[in-house]
C-alpha cells in the first residue's frame, strides 16, 4: 500500500462523484476503485496514487460477493454507484422498478453485509450518497425517489445496528450535482446543460472526506449538501 493510510472501497469509482471522492482520498488513503467496465477500473486505478482494482456488477449476487471475498483489511465504503430512473409512473414497467431499486438499495444492503466483519475489525465507516430526492419526491421521479427513500431508510437502521461494534454510518444528501449523469437527464427532459448551475463533484468528496475522518468521538450521521449562493 506504498505507506498509505486507511483502504476505502468507492463503488461507482470511474466517474462523477465517486471519482472526485478517489482523487480527494488519494493522497492519504489506500484506495478500491468499483466499476462493472474493467478498462474504465484500471484506467483509474494507474491515474491515482495508491489504487486497486473492485470490478463487479453489483446487480449480480455472485459476482458481488466473489469480488467482496477478496478483500482483507477495510475502513470505509463509500456506496456512489446508482442508476437515475426518472419518469411518470405510467412510463415506468415492473423491470425498471427492479432495476433500479436492485442497484439503488439492494446492492448497497447486500455489500455492506459483506464488509461488515471487516469494518467491524477497523470500526469503519459506511457512506452512502444519497439524493435530495431521498429527502422529498420530486414530480416525475416516483421510482427514483423512492429508491433513495428506501437507503436512506436501511442507512438510519443500519446506523442503530452498528453503533454497539463501533462502525458509523453517514449518509449525504447532494442537491443536483455537474455529473455526466446530471448532462444526460437535463438533455433527456429536452433542457439547456449548464454546469455552473450545479454542485461540483469536488464539494461532495470535502463532504464524504468529513465522514470518514471525523474523529472517532464523533459520528457525521447525515449531511445536506446544497448549492451555494451563485
Amino acid at each position: 500500500m506504498s505507506g498509505t493510510g486507511k483502504t476505502v472501497l468507492i463503488t461507482g469509482g470511474t466517474r462523477g462523484i465517486g471519482r472526485a471522492v478517489a482523487e480527494s482520498l488519494s493522497a492519504s488513503h489506500h484506495l478500491l476503485i468499483g466499476g462493472r467496465d474493467e478498462a474504465s477500473v484500471k484506467q483509474t486505478c494507474v491515474a491515482l496514487r495508491s489504487a486497486e482494482p473492485f470490478v463487479a456488477d453489483l446487480a449480480n449476487e455472485e459476482a458481488t460477493a466473489a469480488a467482496a471475498e477478496s478483500i482483507g483489511e477495510l475502513d470505509a465504503v463509500v456506496h456512489s454507484a446508482g442508476l437515475v430512473g426518472h419518469g411518470p409512473l405510467t412510463s415506468l414497467s415492473r423491470a425498471d422498478w427492479r432495476r433500479t431499486m436492485e442497484l439503488n438499495v439492494v446492492a448497497v444492503a447486500d455489500l455492506t453485509r459483506l464488509l461488515l466483519p471487516q469494518l467491524r475489525r477497523a470500526q469503519g465507516t459506511v457512506v452512502v450518497i444519497n439524493s435530495g430526492s431521498g429527502l422529498t419526491a420530486r414530480v416525475d421521479s416516483a421510482l427514483y425517489s423512492a429508491s433513495k427513500f428506501a437507503v436512506r431508510a436501511l442507512a438510519d437502521s443500519v446506523r442503530e445496528q452498528e453503533r454497539e461494534h463501533g462502525v458509523r454510518v453517514t449518509t449525504i444528501y447532494p442537491g443536483r450535482v455537474d455529473t455526466d449523469m446530471q448532462r444526460e437527464l437535463v438533455e433527456a427532459q429536452g433542457g439547456q446543460y449548464d454546469g455552473g448551475l450545479y454542485i461540483r463533484p469536488s464539494s461532495i468528496a470535502a463532504a464524504v472526506r468529513l465522514a470518514i475522518e471525523m474523529p472517532a468521538d464523533a459520528s457525521v450521521d447525515d449531511l445536506s449538501v446544497r448549492p451555494g449562493p451563485r
